[in-house]
């Protein structure tokens, strides 16, 4: 018979999850790194439902088997696919859940399900990010949009060093453009994403992420980390040259290829420039001049707000680093990384 765990005890590393609820349900939030294989799609779990609240838990029951029963061969076949210890999981550790982990221990497949199912696991995560305590030392990565700061952190990453890449886990660069050519996540995959990110990086001598608001689009972050950002991290500065930032703009967003979606953020922030850049950013629109464009809300708009925030923080917790390539960039900040910290990188 299979056995039920508590999600708090799960090895996040071992098991294999296997969240049995519909695609809609799994998209809007799932434990990450599981595989979704439903008992009901979409449509099917709306006639249960249906059948629950109108006529009876029996009759629902009864279909739900039913529509089940005609899944199992090909439910079966998909989880024998996958490696490792399967852990189940619907929204509550109900009914989908009980009758997946059944059969699958009836067909001799060591089963476990998660107690409370995902609804636990998202009481559990936002618990976990109410509580957690940052006991590392924190490096703050800042600079003006444009100078490759994401690609800065990968870079280091890539070599051991610990990473919060807080853009990635939000699939958001962060600004009122950051969406453009992705589809940013939502809060409860973002706070997951995130809560597993921390967890891992927990024991980590130090930490680094780049600097961030409240708000990366409609995403907010957890009020520990802004204060940690706000009152004890060191800040690192990047300063690049204007022609380098957007260069490296272009070949991030490619706006060629995004035009639409560009103007409409555009429209957003309009109103909160002078009006004849604005203006002239318009006129250039029409002509996709993207580099003139791009001068211009750096010059007029994002370097403003960059410098004002950048005087916020006292002189003994900030550097400036001047330099012209995102290369230079990376090896002068793990200098300065190794110089601050006298660590070596997490391997």
């Amino acid at each position: 018979m299979f056995k039920d765990i508590a999600i708090d005890q799960c090895d996040f590393d071992r098991y294999t999850f296997v969240d049995v609820r519909s695609p809609s349900e799994y998209r809007e939030i799932t434990i990450p790194g599981s595989v979704n294989i439903p008992v009901f799609d979409d449509g099917e779990r709306a006639e249960v439902g249906t059948l629950y609240k109108k006529v009876s838990k029996e009759v629902a029951m009864e279909r739900g088997l039913e529509i089940f029963s005609a899944k199992l061969p090909r439910f079966i076949k998909e989880c024998k696919k996958l490696d490792g210890q399967i852990v189940v999981f619907c929204w509550r550790g109900g009914m989908r859940s009980k009758a997946a982990a059944t059969f699958l221990d009836l067909m001799g497949m060591k089963t476990l399900r998660v107690q409370g199912g995902v609804r636990a696991y998202r009481h559990w995560v936002l618990k976990g990010l109410e509580e957690f305590e940052m006991k590392s030392d924190t490096f703050v990565l800042n600079g003006g949009t444009g100078i490759g700061k994401t690609a800065i952190l990968k870079e280091l990453q890539k070599e051991g060093y610990p990473i919060l890449d807080i853009e990635g886990l939000a699939n958001h660069r962060g600004s009122i453009f950051g969406e453009i050519g992705l589809t940013a996540n939502n809060q409860k995959t973002f706070d997951s994403l995130l809560f597993q990110e921390l967890k891992k990086l927990k024991k980590s001598p130090f930490l680094l992420f780049e600097a961030e608001s409240k708000r990366i689009g409609k995403l907010l972050l957890p009020d520990f980390l802004v204060e940690v950002k706000e009152k004890n991290a060191f800040h690192l500065f990047i300063e690049m040259p204007m022609k380098m930032r957007v260069d490296h703009i272009l070949q991030e967003y490619r706006l060629h290829e995004h035009h639409e979606e560009f103007v409409e953020a555009f429209r957003l922030i309009k109103r909160r420039i002078h009006s004849p850049v604005a203006n002239e950013i318009e006129a250039e629109l029409k002509e996709k001049n993207y580099e003139r464009i791009l001068e211009l809300l750096l010059e007029y708009y994002y370097d403003p707000r960059y410098r004002h925030m950048a005087n916020q923080y006292p002189a003994e917790r900030r550097v400036t680093i001047k330099v012209h390539s995102i290369e230079e960039a990376y090896q002068e900040i793990k200098k300065l990384l190794q110089e601050k910290s006298s660590l070596v990188p997490v391997q």
